[in-house]
Parts: structure tokens; C-alpha cells; sequence
């Protein structure tokens, strides 16, 4: 059991979580949602799939008072824009996450906003309180800062390292936090 985590089923589809990832109190996940294995979403994050579907891969992190949604398909959109997190993906605290894609070892910097039909692709970054507007795409090992976001820089081999380092962080203080929780595998 997960304390003080509000798990919802809605429109008949219920938030599938894998036994291994950590869930802290006070997120709430509703919906079509599927969270990989060792992925962690910190506490008071909102994982809403209440018009499309949201997938966090494996070892990924969720951080704290992050929002995740995702948007209903219409007739320019037929399959609407579902939000996909690839697997060792780094999303930082306090980011807005909309109907967006993220690949394998992305990373989203602290309040950050990625909206409708973006795509990070592997390695890339947005940084810090950018803003990524409907439809652009951060190609692999690419820096985006700004409001609007444009390309910066291409990203250095430390700086991909630094990456694999913090998504080795999470999963082991995740780890941490779910014993010190009582948070074990269901």
C-alpha cells in the first residue's frame, strides 16, 4: 500500500503501477496512466489521463508538485495527444507536462513547461523555467532554454553523463524514501 497516494480509476481504465516504483504521499494518479519499473513520482505530483493515456518508463522520475495531463482527440488530432516519458527520463520539480513526448534520457529542468505535440528526443534538454511551445521538437543532445524555448547548444559528453548520474540518484533515494514510507511493493 501507498499512504496518503490517491490512485483513480476513470472511463473504465484504472492507473496501472509497476510493484518497483516509488509513488510519495500526496500525488494523485487518475486514469489511464502506466508507470514503469524503479520509476518514482515525488510527493504532490497530479498524474491526470482522464482524455488520453500517460506512460512514465522505467527508472524515470517524476519530481516534486509536478502536473502531467494529456489532450482528448479532436477532428485535426485524431489521436489527441497523449504524454510519453521514455525510460531514465529526468523531470524536474514544479514542471507542466501536456500532451508532449519525452524519449529515452531526456530531462525537463525545474519548472519547465512542455505543451501539446513537442517532442524531446533522446539526450535532449529544455532547461530551467523554459517554455516549450505546441508542436516543437528538441532534437537529441540538444540544450532548449527560454521563453519561448530555442536551441541553446548542442549537449558535451559530461553533460549526458551528469544526466545518467541523477537518474541513478533518483532511483536509489526513491528506494530510500519507500522505506522510510512504509511505501513497499503492493
Amino acid at each position: 500500500m501507498r499512504p496518503d497516494v490517491t490512485v483513480v480509476p476513470f472511463g473504465g481504465k484504472a492507473p496501472r503501477i509497476h510493484p518497483s516504483a516509488f509513488i510519495a504521499p500526496g500525488c494523485r494518479i487518475i486514469g489511464d496512466v502506466e508507470i514503469g519499473a524503479e520509476a518514482s513520482v515525488w510527493y504532490n505530483c497530479v498524474i491526470r489521463a482522464d482524455v488520453n493515456r500517460v506512460v512514465i518508463g522505467a527508472r524515470s522520475n517524476i519530481q516534486d508538485g509536478t502536473v502531467i495531463h494529456c489532450d482528448s482527440p479532436d477532428p485535426r488530432h485524431p489521436d489527441g495527444f497523449p504524454t510519453l516519458i521514455g525510460d531514465d527520463v529526468l523531470v524536474g520539480h514544479m514542471v507542466m507536462l501536456h500532451g508532449c513526448t519525452i524519449h529515452d534520457r531526456g530531462f525537463v529542468g525545474l519548472s519547465a513547461t512542455v505543451m501539446n505535440g513537442c517532442v524531446i528526443e533522446s539526450d535532449g534538454m529544455l532547461a530551467a523555467g523554459a517554455l516549450l511551445t505546441p508542436g516543437k521538437r528538441i532534437g537529441a543532445r540538444q540544450l532548449w532554454s527560454g521563453r519561448p524555448a530555442t536551441f541553446m547548444r548542442d549537449l558535451t559528453e559530461a553533460a549526458l553523463a551528469d544526466m545518467q548520474l541523477g537518474v541513478a540518484h533518483y532511483v536509489a533515494n526513491a528506494r530510500a524514501h519507500a522505506q522510510a514510507n512504509g511505501a513497499t511493493a503492493d
